[in-house]
């Protein structure tokens, strides 16, 4: 068996909820484990002059779209409009990277973008942030006080260090064996990727 695949990705990137929703009952269809690995997307669009969705109006409005129709092929709850940017995506990301030391980030990363994308209550915001953190089953002031630190700042800044060095340059990506396959859209491709890695047969 190889390493588990893994899944990086930003909370606050629209498109990473239809992989993040999808994903662990994939990963049990085809018995591929994945590894979350949240990391600050924001920071490296900076680094690349990528101009997000919420300054083009006209490519925003597809991508609503786009994502409605996409959800309603997977029977995914949506509620448009949906808050966005995120005014907070630092600090959902710093909680997810705690979460993901401490082996909730699954459940936490689950339930912070059902809050956003059906409850329509923002990411790394209260009620969101709180509510998230409870339903992954941790308490929200012990982990808001570590992921608020000095050492909470460093790990996402880290994290995200360690994207760019792999060449990740939007969210959601997956890393199969060095494999790098950008895009929700590209979720089986990675799993095909893997399951051929886990027979033997790379490539």
């Amino acid at each position: 068996m190889t390493a588990p695949m893994e899944f990086w990705y930003s909370i606050g990137s629209t498109y990473t909820y239809l992989a993040v929703m999808r994903l662990p009952a994939l990963a049990e269809q085809y018995g591929v484990e994945f590894s979350w690995r949240p990391f600050n997307v924001r920071a490296i669009m900076i680094e690349m002059d990528n101009i997000p969705f919420a300054k083009k109006p006209v490519k925003a409005a597809y991508m609503w779209r786009d994502i409605e129709r996409r959800a309603a092929k997977f029977g995914l709850p949506l509620r448009l409009p949906i808050p966005y940017p995120l005014p907070e995506l630092e600090q959902a990301n710093r909680v997810a990277v705690l979460a993901a030391r401490e082996g909730w980030c699954d459940a936490y990363t689950i339930a912070t973008y059902r809050h956003w994308f059906v409850e329509r209550n923002p990411a790394g915001s209260e009620p969101n942030l709180s509510a998230s953190i409870t339903e992954a089953g941790q308490d929200p002031a012990r982990v808001l006080e570590l992921a608020n630190s000095d050492d909470g700042v460093k790990a996402l800044a880290t994290a995200t260090d360690e994207a760019k060095s792999l060449g990740i340059f939007g969210s959601p990506s997956f890393v199969a064996d060095g494999e790098l396959f950008w895009g929700h859209d590209r979720l089986e491709d990675a799993i095909e990727w893997q399951h051929n890695l886990d027979q033997g047969n790379p490539g």
